[in-house]
């Protein structure tokens, strides 16, 4: 059997779009509970999270992976910084970027918080078998390739 052409299944696309977006804000909720527990948003956490896998980091790097916007970010940071957790410090390479370090204060909290907050992770996507979660991975990863591919070329509006 033949699958129909794209135009003829609009409905799928959109079905697709809505229980990725549901998914994405049922595992979401997880995630959130469980930082909150540490007295973290979640932006705070992705900093601290980045910093502890990757080591010191410009500020863009971090903005990069953690995915929020520049402004989003320096307030964070302020805060973090604030709190004893991380320190800015210009390169010696570029005066232009600004690094992100952890502080001892900082590793210790992240190194104390990140496992706990691992299992809540794998509690939320374990309603999945470890063969669908590995195709679900391979996909979404597919997915938003894809995605970002068709973005950069024009075609978001096709």
């Amino acid at each position: 059997m033949t699958e129909p052409p794209a135009a003829a299944r609009p409905e799928m696309d959109l079905k697709l779009w809505i229980a990725l977006a549901r998914a994405f804000d049922a595992v979401d909720r997880h995630s959130r509970a469980s930082i909150a527990r540490f007295g973290l948003g979640t932006t705070e956490f992705g900093v601290l999270e980045a910093l502890y896998h990757k080591g010191e980091l410009p500020v863009c790097e971090v903005q990069r992976r953690i995915l929020v916007e520049s402004s989003s970010t320096t307030y964070v940071v302020d805060k973090l910084c604030d709190r004893g957790l991380v320190e800015r410090r210009a390169s010696e390479a570029d005066r232009r970027v600004t690094l992100l370090e952890l502080t001892p204060a900082g590793r210790r909290l992240i190194a104390r918080i990140f496992s706990p907050h691992a299992k809540a992770m794998r509690r939320a996507v374990g309603v999945l078998s470890s063969r669908e979660r590995a195709q679900a991975l391979r996909l979404l990863r597919a997915l938003g390739k894809g995605a970002a591919e068709r973005l950069e070329a024009g075609d978001a509006n096709d």
